[in-house]
């Protein structure tokens, strides 16, 4: 079954090294100022890879937000609250429970539905919650002339020094739970290799 389009397939390898060198160069720069840190990356080249790979991702965002408003790639990500709630409950079971138990996913992918409850919910708030916190956040710490100096009488800059560094943390968790999933496929490199094909085996034996 076809389901990852070309620009799906670039759009996710171009942010899978974009995320994995933010995230190199970011942990560079955190530890910087720890005598006893290992440093990834020197600080001065840490900080100019990390905000080159900031504006491509940027561009890569908004990328990927026009080809799921001007292809059908958008339908996969709208929350409908019909039996959302119950229907997620079963994922999240299956997930804790049932695969453990050798049972079959109550979910599985058609052309009508890519995304399980779970993923499309895991998906939702990280593209279109945390990613434009985390680029908000991004951009006023590179420039941060323009956002507000002082909120609550707390610096701007340490709060949104904050939310990078919080958003940043999520996404990488994602990434890693990512992973993990990936490898829940028919076999562990099914879903690996559909995401380099375009072309996803049944995963109705599961």
């Amino acid at each position: 079954m076809f389901i990852y389009p070309l620009w799906i397939r670039l759009w996710h390898f171009a942010n899978a090294v974009l995320i994995i060198i933010l995230i190199i160069t970011g942990i560079s720069m955190h530890f910087a100022g720890n005598e006893n840190s290992i440093h990834i990356v020197r600080f001065s080249r840490a900080v100019g890879w990390h905000n080159i790979a900031a504006k491509i991702l940027i561009v890569s965002y908004i990328a990927f937000v026009a080809g799921n408003i001007f292809t059908e790639n958008g339908k996969y990500y709208r929350l409908k609250r019909k039996n959302f709630i119950s229907d997620l409950g079963k994922q999240v079971r299956f997930y804790f429970y049932g695969m453990f138990k050798q049972e079959k996913n109550p979910f599985h992918v058609t052309f009508e539905r890519k995304f399980n409850p779970l993923q499309k919910l895991a998906y939702v708030l990280i593209m279109y919650l945390a990613f434009p916190l985390l680029i908000i956040s991004g951009v006023g710490l590179m420039l941060p002339e323009v956002f507000i100096n002082r909120l609550f009488g707390i610096s701007g800059l340490i709060i949104t020094d904050i939310l990078h560094i919080t958003m940043g943390f999520l996404i990488s968790l994602f990434l890693v739970i990512h992973i993990y999933t990936c490898t829940l496929g028919p076999r562990p490199t099914s879903l690996f290799r559909a995401i380099i094909t375009g072309y996803r085996e049944s995963d109705e034996d599961e």
